[in-house]
């Protein structure tokens, strides 16, 4: 009989467990070549930058600036200290009313305390009236104002040349006229909004490719915030050098992005499903892919990249196949919402590792649609967010 029991809950604990996926990740580094937007023939990779902006600062112009700013402090240096004076009378006025006004109403409250009784003043809550006068104003006399030679290391010495030679295009040869660049820069603007700091830099660039432009556009209008403190607390030729080479920085990537052939050495983590039979597909999916990833290499026209691609396409098909046959409501189904949010990730990782941040989002939404039935784990929900930042803040 006891045999004839067991023999009855072998299958019972066997299908209990048949359609447990057990997912297994691995971690593909590979390079690629990212194309421009605009592709340019091998043999004729070459161009020249032209800066145009309000620049043109060198060591002397800001010495003589220090000088007059200085001069100008000394100028301003005996209004400074009547308007001191001026606000000092003005502010012992209100003392003394204040003064006055509390006086008057700690009498009223003392001769009100007075009336009464032993037992009402101990039931009090406040007890007897205090007389409390605050501090009285301190007169404020500003420094007088001493000359300091300016920090060199903050100050903006910087010409149009200077930044044009900051200048370079990945996959490009400087000198020559094939690509022409011209960048219209203006000077910093600075402003002030709920005490703090907010600046911005109007940038047009302008890309010319054997004589036709290809770019023209302006760039960096909107302000940002640079300090939690306004202007009149803040080093501003400091602050305007920082926020320069940002400028710069910035408009160096648009123009690789338009232009330049940039080398990507990426790394992507993806996930595959071991259980064997039920999921021979999928694991023939990410054969598929991380095969051809690692074959990709960062050259320009280069023919086996365009197969690679080709058949990791492949890949790529089954999983997107696949995720139309995910039962999210039946965890034991043979693709249920584990198996739907492994294929999401792989596809949200892999196409943010290729540059393809359209399609990624495109995945991230559908996937977002879905978390009422996939409940992500905290790891899940930390990298979800991570995937996110990556997507929109490209």
């Amino acid at each position: 009989m006891n045999k004839l029991k067991l023999l009855f809950l072998i299958p019972v604990f066997y299908s209990s467990f048949s359609h447990a996926q057990r997912i297994d990740k691995e971690t593909i580094s590979f390079q690629l070549l990212k194309e421009p937007v605009f592709a340019t023939d091998q043999g004729s990779r070459n161009y020249t930058i032209t800066v145009k902006s309000p620049y043109n600062i060198t060591k002397d112009d800001v010495l003589r600036q220090s000088k007059e700013d200085y001069q100008k402090q000394v100028d301003n240096y005996q209004t400074n200290v009547e308007s001191a004076k001026l606000e000092h009378a003005e502010r012992l006025k209100d003392y003394d009313a204040e003064v006055k006004k509390l006086q008057e109403k700690y009498k009223l409250e003392s001769a009100e305390y007075s009336k009464l009784s032993a037992v009402e003043k101990i039931a009090a809550t406040n007890g007897a009236p205090v007389l409390r006068i605050p501090s009285r104003p301190v007169l404020n006399i500003p420094p007088v104002p001493v000359y300091r030679q300016p920090d060199l290391k903050d100050a903006l010495i910087v010409d149009n040349k200077i930044l044009a030679s900051q200048m370079d295009i990945t996959g490009f040869s400087k000198g020559g006229s094939n690509l022409d660049i011209v960048i219209e820069m203006e000077r910093t603007n600075f402003q002030d909004n709920q005490g703090k700091t907010f600046a911005n830099q109007p940038t047009r660039i302008i890309g010319k490719q054997n004589g036709d432009i290809k770019l023209d556009k302006t760039y960096f209008s909107d302000f940002t915030e640079i300090a939690s403190v306004p202007t009149n607390e803040i080093n501003l030729n400091a602050q305007e050098k920082r926020f320069l080479q940002r400028t710069m920085d910035r408009t160096r990537n648009i123009i690789n992005e338009n232009f330049g052939y940039q080398t990507i050495n990426s790394m992507v983590t993806l996930s595959t499903v071991k259980n064997k039979g039920e999921y021979d597909d999928l694991e023939k999916a990410y054969i598929y892919v991380t095969t051809n990833l690692k074959k990709l290499q960062a050259k320009s026209d280069y023919a086996p990249n365009k197969v690679a691609m080709e058949n990791m396409q492949k890949g790529i098909d089954i999983w997107k196949n696949t995720l139309t046959k995910v039962n999210y409501q039946d965890k034991k189904a043979v693709y249920n919402q584990k198996i739907g949010e492994y294929l999401y990730f792989n596809l949200i990782r892999l196409n943010i590792a290729l540059g393809n941040y359209q399609e990624a989002e495109k995945y991230l939404n559908e996937l977002q649609e879905h978390l009422v039935d996939i409940k992500l784990s905290y790891d899940a929900n930390l990298e979800l967010k991570r995937l996110e930042e990556k997507i929109y803040n490209n």
